[in-house]
């Protein structure tokens, strides 16, 4: 089965960028296989649990701006072909003692890129949004374009549109290995060997085991997202609470509104640094994850602080510097790799899987992509 089947473009992994990569690439007319190895839509990588945040102020860099515009641009274009909200604005908050990262990087970027916000004190943030309450000596920027994409929507409607425009997808089909050859590539699984023209490696937490060139330096992390129901849940309706990343003494936390899960929904980056081979890090969520995202809740969002209703553990995949890898291998254009995890990439999903279709097509993306060149990671060890 499947033993000398050719195609334009095999993409490996329908996760976040993968499936729009599909998707992008069939829309074009390309012969595309896409190979997954879990279910379509599953619970063992990095995309499911809901929703993620997606924001225009960046603090990591502002160079990701314009990146974010087409993402915003292309999910709104991938809701009106597919015929379902993916994409929700609540504002976003970015927020942290008064100079820290997050908050300062976040207006660099506002101000980098003319975007409209505003700076609040902690004050005058609990009083704009109630559930928010930070200490004294806190700032916060906001930033009303923020929100959430429905991440696991996202990754089944790009999937739709794949098929819908002629790509093949196979779930349940790991890669064993993959190849050059004269031809193009070749990619074998235990159902069969396909051959294309070029390939997509995107396959998330998997990608250290799958591209050595990037062994040790994507490194898949444990996280946990936790669901509390609030003791005021009309303090974190859709409409009352943006979504926002806060910097404290206790860490980095990351919140949404209640929206498809009953509850308030908080996550800690860098949750426990339990880091190790993807298939080796427990999903299953345990008491000490529940009492490490209360600490968070009771310290800064008191009213949520109600009964745990869901618990789900995920990954994160860091490069050393948590900027993405968005690339082709040196000296093989064939090859084009997608890394962009670190706990920040799936906002970008729309706009990456648009940029990899230009690489798989050996086209010229409309973005500067240096700050995620493949190797930046080998100069920097």
């Amino acid at each position: 089965m499947g033993a000398g089947q050719r195609y334009d473009v095999i993409v490996v992994g329908m996760g976040g960028m993968g499936s729009a990569a599909a998707y992008q690439l069939a829309r074009r007319g390309k012969r595309v296989l896409g190979l997954e190895r879990f279910d379509i839509g599953h619970s063992m990588g990095s995309s499911h649990g809901v929703n993620r945040i997606i924001r225009l102020a960046y603090f990591e860099h502002p160079d990701y701006v314009p990146l974010l515009r087409h993402a915003y641009r292309l999910w709104r274009e991938t809701e009106q072909a597919h015929g379902e909200q993916l994409l929700f604005i609540t504002g976003s908050i970015d927020a942290g003692p008064r100079g820290s990262r997050v908050a300062a990087g976040s207006l660099a970027s506002c101000i980098a890129h003319g975007l409209e916000h505003e700076e609040l004190t902690a004050g005058e943030l609990a009083r704009r949004f109630p559930g928010w309450r930070l200490p004294d000596g806190y700032s916060a920027v906001y930033q009303p374009e923020g929100g959430f994409v429905a991440s696991e929507r996202a990754i089944l409607a790009h999937v739709w549109l794949a098929l819908r425009h002629g790509a093949e997808i196979r779930a349940r089909e790991p890669v064993l290995d993959w190849s050059t050859t004269a031809e193009g590539v070749c990619v074998r699984t235990p159902q069969g060997t396909y051959h294309a023209e070029r390939l997509v490696l995107s396959a998330g937490a998997w990608m250290g085991e799958m591209v050595p060139a990037l062994a040790g330096k994507a490194v898949p992390e444990r996280q946990v997202i936790g669901w509390f129901w609030p003791k005021d849940p009309e303090l974190f309706a859709l409409d009352r609470f943006p979504v926002g990343n806060l910097l404290t003494e206790h860490g980095h936390f990351y919140v949404f509104p209640q929206w498809g899960m009953p509850g308030f929904k908080i996550g800690l980056y860098h949750h426990f640094n339990e880091t190790g081979a993807a298939d080796d890090l427990p999903r299953e969520a345990t008491a000490r994850d529940e009492e490490a995202l209360r600490t968070g809740i009771r310290h800064y969002f008191p009213a949520a602080d109600g009964p745990v209703m869901s618990l789900r553990g995920c990954l994160f995949t860091n490069t050393p510097d948590e900027h993405f890898v968005i690339d082709t291998l040196p000296g093989d254009p064939r090859v084009v790799v997608a890394s962009p995890c670190s706990g920040h990439g799936f906002k970008f999903a729309s706009a990456i899987g648009d940029i990899l279709a230009d690489l798989a097509c050996g086209a010229r993306p409309a973005f500067d992509l240096d700050l995620f060149k493949l190797d930046r990671l080998g100069k920097a060890a």
